[in-house]
């Protein structure tokens, strides 16, 4: 016995096919696009953190400044939103004084909106003195 004739028509799933084939290259696309923004956002954190800590650093600075040097930088490349949870102090790190910087802020899910808090980057810079020690 043989099949229908309709069932080796192929007719129509060109369309299909390229429905299906178009669909999952998009979310794909989205994918890596949203994973690129992610890393960009930590990357801008990350940069401010350190450029706060060695800003907050210097001899003639506070800490205050160098979160605020902190908050500028991450304002400036992606947003204030994102440059809400700055704390700046001081500890003894290896035997010498240093500065340091954590920043807590969103992880981008979607586009820019992301889960708060979610991710957490730290720098630790040196303090600058002037007299010989």
């Amino acid at each position: 016995m043989h099949a229908p004739r309709v069932l080796h028509d192929e007719r129509g799933s060109s369309p299909v096919e390229f429905v299906l084939v178009g669909t999952l290259l998009t979310v794909l696309t989205l994918a890596v696009l949203q994973l690129a923004l992610a890393v960009y956002v930590r990357n801008v954190v990350h940069d401010a953190a350190v450029e706060g800590a060695y800003h907050a650093a210097l001899a003639d600075t506070s800490l205050e400044e160098g979160a605020e040097r902190s908050r500028f930088v991450i304002t400036r490349a992606i947003g204030a939103s994102y440059a809400e949870d700055v704390v700046v102090g001081t500890s003894d790190a290896l035997g010498h004084e240093t500065i340091d910087v954590r920043i807590r802020t969103s992880l981008p899910v979607v586009g820019l909106i992301g889960v708060p808090y979610a991710m957490e980057v730290e720098a630790h810079a040196p303090v600058e003195s002037l007299g010989d020690e």
